[in-house]
């Protein structure tokens, strides 16, 4: 049995997307998903499965199709795979709710940094299928588009610390 953790994109996010977290359990057990659990509001669910991560991708996007009337994306990680992404972060001393993983479903493309847009006084890094961006003042007056990151879903790292560690046990 696999421990999963997926992240939804644009889920209960600035007013789009709406989908109560009993809502996503209950489809998530009936996709036949054990030991359930989400984290806050924004998407996240920790879950088991016998089946692969491309197995429960699928049927998490097919029910949330089915919930939603639309496409969500779905990024999926191991439990072993969000630790790394946590130990993989490249500004380890920025503020951990200044900084975050935009997690895609494949690497980033070679020339992901080349075409950032809006850049201010914002770090990014290219992770294996991540990108990490530290916002240095904060996110809110930022204006920075990263045209690789547009199919992903991002989490600061408070949040992908949290999954890791629920996931872990």
């Amino acid at each position: 049995m696999a421990t999963y953790i997926a992240l939804l994109r644009a889920v209960n996010v600035g007013g789009t997307g709406k989908l109560p977290m009993a809502d996503l359990r209950a489809m998530c057990e009936a996709a036949g998903f054990r030991n359930v659990r989400t984290y806050i509001a924004s998407g996240n669910v920790v879950f088991e499965t016998p089946g692969t991560a491309a197995k429960a991708k699928a049927a998490l996007e097919t029910a949330l199709e089915s919930y939603a009337g639309k496409p969500i994306g779905v990024a999926i990680r191991t439990a072993a795979e969000m630790a790394q992404v946590l130990a993989d972060n490249p500004f380890p001393d920025a503020a951990p709710n200044r900084a975050l993983a935009i997690f895609l479903d494949a690497a980033p493309p070679a020339d992901a940094l080349a075409t950032v847009r809006h850049r201010s006084d914002e770090k990014i890094a290219l992770g294996k299928r991540e990108i990490y961006v530290h916002y240095g003042e904060g996110m809110a007056a930022s204006k920075l588009v990263i045209p690789a990151a547009k199919a992903g879903t991002g989490r600061n790292l408070n949040t992908v610390a949290k999954l890791a560690q629920m996931a872990a046990t």
